[in-house]
């Protein structure tokens, strides 16, 4: 691929998935009226529709899926890429892979089956999609589709799969390529590596397929598991983060998942949409401020941006909606020359527990409380370059297996700190050490659910003077030879039961135990609770002043202090000139309905103090882009200064 090329940063993603039974598809679409309004919004690329979950393709093209309803002789998806050439836009490609309804019900023996033999997806009554299984010949039927659209599009500037996951079928075709392969079907966990082994196969060839037609086409694969990027990101010119807050992801789905993306030598970007609610949320147009708040995001953490929408089947571009699109993408546009090639600057290496798509608990714990204590940090893996981080956070839930134990050996000897919680570190029966460096002994599960926390003074720091409750079981431990027991447990008279308890919620606290609840010995931390799923479950304040003080104890001086309210986000990035960008964000999600939390208004924070840590004294400090210079002083190693307002969104460049 071409090396000066650079990811677009103000991109749409526009669905185009239409029912075979609509009939007038394409009907008013002008392409000039098309691209200008695009090219009025501030877009730089658009990914446009050659084949839908539907099934149907949008092009001229003599294969029988094309769409029944398209207006006759028009090559929409020909005109929409022409179009936008014009104008100077991209326009990558979309092809879908595992849905397609015209493929499923002409043949249904190419449809994915469950264990009892029904097929994967949505039933004969439901409105939905079924999922096809890439071993059956729907694969080579789908490489016949990508070929025509490479020949009759080349040089494509890119092609955008979706529906990618790895897909466990027991169809006829299935069953007889595990057997060939030496996977039982009976076993599930032989179903799943092979269904791995199917997309990591289908995902080499398209990629090479797309590749050798269009040397410089972008190629990525959606909806596949960020955890597995190390091994996939060979078949991925950029790392896309579709997350749109509204929908099933909420807002901490992509500032966890960006700062594992960004650990690549990829470029990336986030993708929301404009609707109120989820994809083709036709009608539903979000507040100005949360698509505000959710790009400025992206680009806080160096992603670049995708906003998606659906095109009408008519084929006319909802003008209100390209307002909204264009007030944002503009400001957007406007902050470039201080976000272009910006790296991450971090402290923090924070492993992940989970592995799943849709990760909740101790994930969105971490990230939520790292975020609030305004630190910064990367997520990383078990195999991640880990020794440029001076701190690694190991949340409960993780195994730490002998690869893991050995390089956290190293990676203490190199002069890191480490801060374990839970039972990580344990064995699997929570009896034991697996790691050795922790400085405890280990006794065992507490017998109570419930129990309290009394801090010692070296995390005392704004702690109100109590026993703190944590309703989360945790791990009876002592102290090792040499440990500082810096909390200890309190525990109840007796545990709430049917048998015995005490008013109308958890029994009151008793006496100080034995056991500690927090222990430090050198540059090595542990905590008896599940502390960040806790704080997920129940967003208990002093599980992240706890957290905040152990880490204040293992790391010392934090790159960043801000004062501000615990909403207040804040991200350090640099560039290649060595300009540093400090992000201040403040936007308040609000919990309006059951599922939906709603930005609709940006509420001003005026004279935000703050300090920066910097090896030199800065020439210049001031706002961008507007480019206001700000008084600041320069002491010990940092830069200190106020912020006059922060509207939302507020850069601070350092020169």
């Amino acid at each position: 691929m071409d090396k000066s090329f650079k990811l677009p940063g103000r991109q749409i993603h526009l669905d185009f998935h239409t029912s075979p039974v609509i009939r007038d598809v394409g009907r008013d679409f002008n392409a000039n009226d098309f691209a200008k309004r695009m090219k009025a919004a501030h877009v730089n690329s658009v990914t446009v529709f050659a084949k839908c979950h539907h099934g149907h393709l949008y092009y001229n093209t003599k294969r029988a899926e094309r769409h029944p309803g398209l207006k006759a002789g028009l090559d929409l998806l020909g005109e929409q890429v022409e179009a936008l050439h014009r104008v100077g836009i991209r326009a990558p490609i979309y092809i879908s892979v595992l849905w397609d309804e015209f493929a499923a019900e002409n043949h249904p023996e190419w449809v994915a089956r469950e264990v009892d033999g029904r097929p994967v997806g949505a039933g004969p009554l439901a409105a939905g999609w079924r999922v096809l299984d890439m071993s059956s010949p729907y694969q080579d039927y789908l490489a016949e589709q990508t070929s025509e659209v490479l020949r009759r599009f080349k040089p494509v500037d890119g092609i955008f799969f979706d529906i990618c996951w790895d897909q466990p079928s027991l169809n006829h075709y299935a069953i007889k390529k595990m057997v060939r392969l030496g996977f039982d079907p009976e076993v599930e966990d032989d179903r799943k590596s092979y269904a791995h082994h199917v997309a990591m196969s289908y995902m080499k060839r398209f990629h090479q397929m797309v590749k050798q037609s269009s040397r410089d086409a972008t190629v990525y694969f959606n909806a596949r598991p960020m955890a597995n990027l190390a091994d996939e990101i060979k078949y991925l010119e950029q790392v896309e983060i579709e997350a749109l807050p509204t929908g099933e992801w909420g807002y901490l789905y992509f500032p966890k998942n960006v700062r594992f993306a960004r650990t690549f030598n990829r470029e990336y970007m986030g993708m929301t949409a404009r609707f109120h609610k989820s994809w083709a949320d036709f009608g539903g147009l979000k507040p100005y401020a949360a698509l505000e708040y959710e790009t400025s995001q992206m680009i806080a953490h160096g992603a670049k941006c995708s906003i998606g929408d659906q095109l009408h089947p008519r084929g006319v571009l909802d003008k209100a909606a390209y307002e909204l699109i264009g007030s944002v993408y503009g400001r957007i546009e406007a902050a470039e020359p201080y976000t272009e090639n910006a790296k991450s600057v971090t402290q923090i290496g924070l492993f992940q527990a989970s592995t799943d798509r849709f990760s909740t608990g101790t994930d969105d714990g971490t990230t939520r409380m790292l975020t609030q204590l305004k630190h910064q940090f990367d997520v990383v893996m078990p195999d991640s370059k880990l020794n440029h981080y001076k701190l690694l956070i190991l949340p409960e839930g993780m195994q730490i297996g002998e690869t893991l134990s050995q390089r956290l050996d190293q990676y203490l000897k190199a002069g890191g700190a480490v801060l374990v919680a839970g039972q990580t570190g344990l064995n699997a029966e929570g009896t034991a050490l697996a790691w050795k460096q922790l400085p405890i002994h280990v006794h065992g599960a507490s017998p109570y659910q419930t129990t309290y926390v009394r801090f010692g003074r070296e995390v005392a720091q704004g702690v109100p003077p109590t026993d703190h409750v944590m309703y989360e079981r945790s791990v009876r431990v002592t102290p090792s030879s040499g440990a500082t027991v810096v909390a200890r447990v309190v525990e109840p008279y007796f545990d709430r039961s049917w048998q015995h308890f005490s008013s109308h919620f958890q029994t009151p606290p008793d006496k100080v135990s034995k056991y500690a609840a927090a222990v430090i010995s050198g540059r090595v931390g542990y905590i008896a609770y599940p502390i960040f799923s806790s704080y997920a479950n129940h967003g208990n304040l002093p599980c992240r002043m706890l957290v905040g003080n152990m880490i204040h104890l293992l790391l010392g001086e934090p790159l960043l202090r801000v004062q501000g309210p615990s909403s207040l986000e804040a991200t350090v990035m640099r560039q290649p000139s060595g300009r540093t960008i400090v992000h201040l964000l403040n936007y308040c999600p609000e919990r309006r309905t059951p599922k939906l939390d709603i930005v609709e208004d940006i509420v001003p924070l005026f004279d935000v103090r703050m300090n920066l840590k910097l090896s030199k004294k800065p020439s210049r400090v001031y706002l961008a882009p507007q480019e206001m210079a700000l008084d600041f002083e320069y002491a010990n190693g940092r830069v200190s200064l106020v912020v006059p307002k922060v509207e939302g969104h507020q850069m601070i460049a350092f020169e």
